[in-house]
């Protein structure tokens, strides 16, 4: 086994991909963990709008934790990757990764937080429906 073996590496598919800009910043000019929390509550909308076929919203998250900051100028990749489908839920794990402005390195990418989300799918009314699997 090598050493880039042990590399970590973003898991699912590019879903959502964003610029973090200054009018995302907080009163002390950081992004704050919301904003983050918002995009990847998108990109989790989106994955599971794909295997429910349409409205979904979302009834948990999962445990997450901020592993390094994201500063102003950085692009944010935000990966999904559907985990489990129940008979009116679907389970998103949802990871946010992202490159540095003004890195040595433009190709490397720094993971920033996961999630799983947990979504139910609705229906016209917003009343709770089955996750309808083509297969």
């Amino acid at each position: 086994m090598t050493d880039l073996d042990d590399v970590p590496a973003p898991q699912g598919q590019l879903t959502l991909k964003l610029m973090a800009s200054r009018q995302d910043t907080n009163l002390y000019g950081d992004i704050p963990g919301g904003w983050l929390v918002s995009h990847m509550d998108q990109a989790a909308e989106l994955a599971a709008g794909r295997e429910a076929h349409g409205r979904t919203a979302t009834v948990a998250i999962e445990t997450m934790d901020f592993l390094c900051p994201v500063r102003v100028g950085s692009t944010v990749n935000i990966f999904t990757a559907v985990r489990e489908i129940g008979h009116s839920s679907v389970k998103i794990d949802v990871e946010v990764w992202i490159r540095q402005p003004h890195e040595r390195d433009g190709d490397e990418l720094h993971k920033v937080t996961e999630a799983r989300f947990v979504m139910v799918a609705l229906d016209d009314k917003g009343r709770i429906r089955s996750v309808h699997q083509q297969g």
